[in-house]
């Protein structure tokens, strides 16, 4: 699972020209539901959201405060375009995205959840399937990005680096002409 939080000023998600769901202070947040997600996955990102230290305390001191700390809003839309795998030719693959029919139940237990560790009544959500336009005023600007698969970073092995760097150099020569002999020899003038 997957998420985008932005802390925000305000946020709204408007419908057909109707706001379906707003908030003041607080975070809005773009859901992504994968095709293997579990309740672990759900469990995860609801606690990061109201958990994550992205506002100053009463002194003003930054990342001291979680939106359960100050008693602030959430807004969740729920997003496909999360899984949108972009690494081949221009059109998006959305295959990893959970399929409609599942991920409607999936987002709403989530939403459940959520209110369940928090406070039902200051969540609000876009509208699932439709086409919206969410609005916002980003704070700071705070953008993070959540994932319950990749819980911590991992450098990259830098022998694998280095060789994949090798070869895409070879191939890139390779490409141009260098390296290869020179197709003039044997060649009488």
């Amino acid at each position: 699972m997957r998420a985008v939080l932005q802390k925000v000023v305000q946020a709204s998600v408007t419908v057909n020209n109707k706001v379906v769901g707003e908030i003041g202070r607080g975070v809005c947040v773009l859901v992504g539901i994968s095709n293997d997600d579990t309740r672990d996955d759900m469990e995860y990102i609801a606690k990061k959201i109201i958990g994550i230290r992205v506002f100053d305390d009463a002194e003003g001191n930054m990342w001291k405060k979680s939106t359960q700390d100050l008693g602030l809003e959430i807004l969740c839309v729920s997003q496909f375009t999360l899984y949108g795998k972009t690494n081949k030719g221009s059109k998006p693959d959305f295959h990893d995205a959970m399929k409609s029919d599942r991920s409607r139940q999936f987002f709403d237990d989530f939403v459940e959840r959520l209110g369940q560790l928090y406070d039902r009544s200051k969540i609000a959500t876009g509208e699932f399937g439709a086409m919206m336009q969410v609005s916002l005023v980003n704070d700071g600007p705070v953008t993070l990005e959540l994932d319950s698969r990749k819980l911590a970073y991992e450098k990259p092995d830098p022998a694998l680096a280095a060789k994949l760097a090798a070869k895409a150099a070879a191939k890139e020569q390779r490409r141009n002409g260098f390296g290869q002999k020179d197709k003039c020899e044997g060649i009488r003038h």
